[in-house]
């Protein structure tokens, strides 16, 4: 197998024992993004929202150094808090994502890393 560590500082750095992305073959392994601030690697300030969008910036750079886009996504994982924020998600994913829509996953949790109140991580398939 052979494994390729994908790295932006368009997104934040890894803050554990990870990688931002691993791509084997056509397929990249997004790790977990919170609303971190690539520049500051500080969370960013404002509400739920905000939040959300920033974790969405941040997959979406991942996705472009790994050669794709959030439309190459076939699997997304959603960490929330709070589920009553799960149509907030909705919305704002729907700025960011066109039809075919990716699977999905939304997951009630107890914390997050940083106090965050949403974390995401997913799957792309390049080349589709």
């Amino acid at each position: 197998m052979n494994r390729e560590v994908i790295k932006t500082d368009q997104a934040p750095q890894a803050i554990g024992t990870y990688s931002q992305a691993v791509r084997v073959g056509r397929t990249v392994y997004l790790s977990g993004q919170i609303a971190l601030d690539p520049q500051t690697m500080s969370m960013v300030e404002g509400d739920t929202e905000i939040e959300i969008r920033r974790v969405f910036d941040n997959l979406q750079a991942v996705a472009r150094a790994a050669g794709g886009s959030l439309n190459d996504m076939v699997k997304l994982n959603v960490f929330l808090v709070d589920l009553a924020n799960f149509a907030l998600v909705n919305q704002v994913m729907a700025e960011y994502f066109q039809q075919p829509y990716p699977a999905r996953a939304a997951i009630g949790v107890a914390a997050l890393p940083r106090n965050a109140s949403v974390e995401m991580d997913g799957v792309l398939e390049l080349g589709n």
